[in-house]
């Protein structure tokens, strides 16, 4: 009888022993898992954040729209393309005489953005509209049509429930130095994505320049290897924690479709009008006319004061290559930085170039339709030229029947424009001219400001959850679930004491009665 009690006592001492360990050991089990739980959603991103950015150029306007993690990374966004969208019509510029129509032509993109992105996040997604010379030469022809078209695209945006952040003129040096970014951002210059599934500064990322040729003005940038002699040429960003500075200059004036004009006007000087002007830069057999009030309607060119606006003239294609090199050098002044090392053209300060470059916008529209994408020797690009501007006008149209007129009648001109532009403006040479990549896109993404612009300014949008503050939430919940798991099984402990010691006390007492 008592070794038969004492078994049962003792059998009953080791379940409830057993139970007990069992059961401390399932609760600190599901507190770790608790606590890694709740630290693994510290660390993610509490949600999407969506920005757009208008690129209002001078002959049309695109929204882009950017997405990128709540989180951030060394303070600044790690952001991709989502939408483009090409807004219908000319540039805003060109609304200066229908201000609200400017308004108008932005809301079938705002639309389509709207739709995109989800009800709970267009409050706080952010909405820029960045003009660029378009808009900086009709704030010099008239700063109060400038001012109302401003305001009138302003009052379309707002009417939509994004968070609208201000529509501006840009300058041409941050049009530059935020394609610059936009370029090393893509090319995994500033940051890379490992294998390892982090994010971190490649120790051997390659900065690259940028050349920019938009319709009436052309910027480069890139970091010098020497220090920065003229402070407004200067650019300063810190991005992804490390610290850069580049030379960047805008050239208004010199875009492509100003550059043309340019051309257009000084074939003019000291001929009869009343006669067709030869345009060696224009295919033989193409002619164009055009009233004297529609040529000079830009302040990138001086109208003569004896001239009548509504006078005609008509220029007549010969397909003179020499010709149209020749005009085309008369456009620059070369001559001011002829003795001064550090130079581009009109007098302008610019160190000289290093490293490789990327040309896009209309570089790349250039090239790509001579087949010169996205490199090509210099040789080839020059032998090239020749043969496109030694085409007549009825051989370039059976050839190429989708391309408009403008864009046919120009790429000639514009060959020898991107070629001088190039060699003596920015003074690249036959070496050098084998690190300039032209391309229109990289890693899918469009090649512009725009990126650049979202890039930088996600330094001043605060990430739904700062790092200090999650590192900060996760050490204090870390800690305070290693208190709470240690009471727990402090206590369970001392439960499993206290019923020991009452079966120990009952198989003594069972002992004695026996």
């Amino acid at each position: 009888m008592n070794t038969t009690a004492g078994g049962a006592v003792m059998a009953v001492k080791q379940a409830v022993v057993g139970a007990l360990v069992a059961a401390v050991a399932c609760v600190g089990v599901i507190a770790l898992i608790l606590i890694l739980v709740h630290v693994s959603s510290l660390e993610l991103p509490t949600g999407t954040q969506y920005g757009m950015v208008f690129d209002a150029g001078s002959t049309h306007t695109s929204l882009f729209m950017y997405r990128w993690p709540g989180g951030k990374e060394n303070n600044t966004g790690v952001v991709s393309q989502v939408l483009v969208c090409d807004v219908e019509g000319p540039g805003i510029s060109s609304y200066a005489g229908d201000p609200p129509g400017a308004g108008r032509s932005l809301r079938a993109c705002l639309d389509m953005a709207q739709a995109s992105i989800p009800a709970d996040r267009q409050q706080s997604a952010p909405i820029y509209l960045g003009a660029t010379a378009g808009m900086r030469l009709l704030h010099l022809q008239s700063p109060g049509q400038s001012l109302k078209v401003l305001e009138e695209v302003s009052r379309s945006i707002r009417s939509y429930p994004f968070d609208f952040r201000g529509a501006r003129i840009i300058s041409g040096e941050e049009e530059g130095a935020y394609g610059w970014i936009t370029i090393n951002y893509l090319l995994e210059g500033f940051i890379k994505y490992t294998f390892d599934g982090e994010w971190k500064h490649p120790k051997s990322g390659e900065i690259q320049g940028a050349l920019d040729l938009g319709g009436a003005s052309t910027q480069i940038t890139f970091e010098p290897q020497t220090s920065i002699l003229q402070p407004q040429t200067k650019a300063d960003f810190r991005l992804y924690g490390y610290n850069y500075s580049v030379y960047t200059y805008s050239y208004l004036c010199y875009g492509k479709e100003q550059a043309m004009r340019q051309l257009q006007v000084a074939l003019l000087q000291g001929k009869n009008l009343s006669k067709p002007v030869t345009h060696p830069c224009y295919p033989s057999g193409y002619k164009l006319t055009m009233t004297m009030s529609d040529l000079f309607n830009s302040p990138c060119v001086s109208k003569p004061s004896s001239i009548d606006p509504v006078t005609s003239v008509t220029f007549s294609g010969s397909s003179d290559s020499g010709e149209c090199h020749t005009l085309v050098r008369k456009i620059f002044n070369l001559s001011d930085c002829a003795s001064a090392p550090q130079c581009g053209f009109n007098g302008v300060y610019q160190p000289n170039v290093t490293g490789r470059f990327f040309a896009f916008s209309a570089y790349f529209y250039t090239f790509s339709f001579l087949k010169l994408t996205p490199q090509a020797p210099l040789a080839r690009v020059l032998s090239t030229t020749e043969q496109i501007c030694g085409r007549n006008w009825t051989w370039l149209q059976a050839q190429y029947p989708g391309q408009k007129e403008q864009y046919l009648r120009d790429y000639c001109a514009a060959a020898h424009y991107i070629t001088t532009l190039l060699l003596d403006g920015y003074k690249f040479n036959n070496s050098t001219w084998n690190n300039i990549i032209f391309q229109g896109k990289a890693a899918g993404t469009d090649i512009g400001w725009t990126l650049g612009y979202m890039l930088n300014l996600t330094n001043l949008i605060p990430a739904e959850r700062p790092p200090e503050v999650v590192r900060q939430q996760r050490d204090q919940w870390a800690a305070a679930s290693f208190f709470i798991v240690l009471s727990i099984f402090l206590s369970l402990l001392a439960l499993a004491v206290q019923i020991w010691n009452l079966i120990t006390k009952g198989k003594g007492g069972a002992g004695a009665a026996d």
